[in-house]
């Protein structure tokens, strides 16, 4: 790994998609897909970090699906459902500047995928399993 990767912040992603609380699943569901993300962060009122959604947290909400119900069913389920019912409360956080080793024996330990990045009580980025798997490919030669 190069020197210059040290730390939290030398690899989060700072460009953070968020939700709202009380936005709908939908919503969540459409950004995800679009986006190609599997986390989002859920923001307050005062745009501190009040939980996390993820594509498990939808899935669990989509029983629709596995009923046997349609793709129209369910999205109308996910646009009746809050942000709020379904999202991690609390999540785990880093700061910026805590040692990349320490954050991946962090994400090891609890079986996270990700960590929102938390500063002076606000969002500032997001590091995720991806995000270390990318450094680990540009420092690997390519195969032949």
């Amino acid at each position: 790994m190069a020197k210059s990767v040290q730390r939290v912040r030398d690899l989060m992603s700072r460009d953070v998609k968020t939700l709202r609380r009380n936005e709908r699943l939908k919503v969540a569901d459409e950004l995800m897909r679009m986006e190609r993300i599997r986390h989002l962060p859920v923001l307050d009122d005062d745009d501190r970090l009040a939980g996390l959604v993820s594509q498990r947290d939808l899935f669990r909400s989509a029983l629709a699906r596995t009923l046997g119900y349609g793709e129209h069913a369910q999205d109308k389920l996910l646009a009746q459902i809050s942000v709020k019912e379904v999202m991690t409360n609390d999540p785990v956080t880093v700061a910026p500047d805590t040692p990349l080793a320490s954050a991946a024996r962090l994400m090891l330990d609890r079986k996270l995928g990700y960590l929102p990045v938390v500063e002076h009580e606000r969002l500032v980025g997001i590091l995720t399993e991806s995000d270390f798997v990318a450094v680990f490919a540009e420092a690997s030669p390519a195969p032949d």
